[in-house]
């Protein structure tokens, strides 16, 4: 705070020096009167000396104003959080900063693209060994840690990767991102194919509102069987088991599908008893999703519009490009549906998941202690049987195994998108010239370099410095 003590200190003798000036004024004032009415109206030389010595102060008070109004012009803004005590000399010009600003609205458009890329890589990529922890524990009907929270997932994930290596958590990472570039392609298919739209917003129709929905349970269900392959890849324990190739999922759920109502092994269910739950299941999980998305993005679009026209009326109905924080507001908006989803829906896809995975005799990693491989033996009949006989045998709890992953999963994303964003505003900084925000809105560099009006704010506590001195400056002048 010391430059802005300096600058208070500065202005509190610039104000008490044009007092002093305006009380001098006043006297000489006061002198020039007295002196006019005593001398005869001859002495033109004593006249014209009043003059000359009142107009002189008049001149000598309107230049120390200009230089009060140019000194604090040429005051300059801070680049860090740090740099609020540097002396006023060492900071940067702020003219920088108003010829900056357009160049700094485009790259940051560009950076926030290159968050919205980090987020969708680490909602499908670096997410991954969560989700394995949080597929082996669904599955696993027999055990007797439910990891409900992370605390205690941790001494197991230590485990697993002393006795297996770091790629023990990334397994069966291809054949899940295969299995989603199959849904893509599914939808471009079936889109071009049938004119329906792969899309929709607020301003779709009913009718292609319906068309989108039955795309994707067409999509759901043609993917099912695949979705389940990959499954068995990602839950199965690395030790126990062969690794399977690259394109073994597409031949594991072509099987799947072809066997329709006998299935190739003993108790694994058909593929008709999966198809139907998981359409189900998957089109209301994406309705919800798209129903949360659209109720948070308003509610954040909302704020920033208010926002906005609160700054806009507080600089003189300046126009502020809200471009980028809508698209932030996208990010965020997105992450909160993807959590609430997950969150209400996490007792069905337990269930899903056991009856995808019966029958395949999988083995997979006891997450009881880290060490052991436990084999899969369920006998469910259907989504009704599998729901009562979880509810008899591990409680309602029993749905929930594996919470404790998901809280990591979201968590870690949560920071990814968090430093993405630290970063981007560090790149924004460097490349644009453009102080922090909290300097921005600190200093209110937006409406200095707006050109609307000559305020000096420099902060809320100084906001009043530029109407002092045009007061100052017109008392002295009349």
């Amino acid at each position: 705070m010391a430059g802005i003590n300096n600058y208070s200190s500065l202005k509190f003798q610039a104000e008490r020096g044009l007092h002093d000036d305006h009380h001098q004024l006043g006297n000489e004032h006061h002198r020039a009167r007295d002196l006019h009415l005593n001398l005869p109206t001859t002495s033109s030389p004593s006249k014209h000396l009043v003059g000359s010595s009142f107009e002189g102060r008049e001149k000598s008070i309107v230049d120390h104003i200009n230089e009060d109004q140019d000194a604090i012009a040429r005051i300059q803004y801070v680049d860090s959080d740090n740099a609020l005590s540097l002396p006023l000399g060492k900071h940067k010009v702020l003219d920088k900063y108003s010829d900056n600003q357009e160049d700094d609205t485009s790259v940051r458009k560009y950076l926030v693209v290159g968050v919205q890329w980090v987020s969708l890589v680490t909602e499908n990529l670096l997410s991954h060994p969560f989700v394995v922890l949080r597929r082996q524990c669904q599955v696993y009907n027999a055990s007797r840690r439910y990891h409900l929270h992370p605390f205690q997932l941790l001494p197991s994930i230590v485990h697993l990767h002393r006795r297996q290596g770091l790629t023990t958590l990334w397994k069966g990472v291809g054949s899940c991102l295969l299995v989603r570039g199959m849904t893509v392609a599914i939808d471009d298919f079936v889109s071009k194919l049938t004119s329906w739209p792969k899309d929709v917003d607020s301003r779709t129709t009913l009718k292609r509102f319906g068309q989108h929905v039955l795309l994707k349970c067409i999509s759901i269900g043609l993917v099912v069987p695949f979705h389940a392959a990959s499954l068995v890849e990602t839950v199965q324990s690395d030790i126990a088991s062969e690794k399977p190739g690259l394109f073994d999922v597409f031949r594991e759920g072509s099987l799947r599908l072809f066997y329709w109502s006998s299935p190739q092994k003993g108790r694994m269910l058909p593929a008709w008893a999966l198809i139907g739950p998981s359409v189900s299941f998957g089109i209301t999980k994406y309705l919800f999703n798209l129903v949360i998305r659209g109720i948070s993005s308003r509610i954040m679009r909302r704020r920033i519009t208010a926002t906005s026209s609160q700054d806009s009326s507080s600089q003189g109905g300046k126009h502020h490009d809200t471009t980028l924080e809508h698209q932030n507001a996208e990010i965020y908006a997105s992450l909160i549906a993807i959590l609430t989803t997950e969150v209400i829906f996490y007792p069905l896809e337990t269930i899903l998941h056991r009856l995808q995975l019966q029958g395949t005799r999988t083995i997979i990693d006891n997450l009881d202690n880290g060490y052991d491989v436990v084999p899969i033996l369920t006998n469910y009949q259907g989504v009704v049987d599998c729901y009562q006989t979880t509810l008899v045998a591990e409680g309602v709890s029993g749905l929930y195994k594996g919470f404790g992953a998901m809280v990591l999963q979201f968590a870690a994303h949560v920071a990814v998108i968090k430093l993405a964003k630290w970063v981007v505003n560090q790149i924004a900084e460097v490349v644009s010239n453009r102080p922090p925000q909290r300097i921005v809105q600190y200093y209110n560099l937006d409406g200095i370099a707006g050109g609307n009006s000559r305020s000096t704010t420099l902060s809320p506590s100084l906001s009043s410095t530029e109407m002092e001195e045009t007061s100052v400056g017109q008392n002295s002048l009349d």
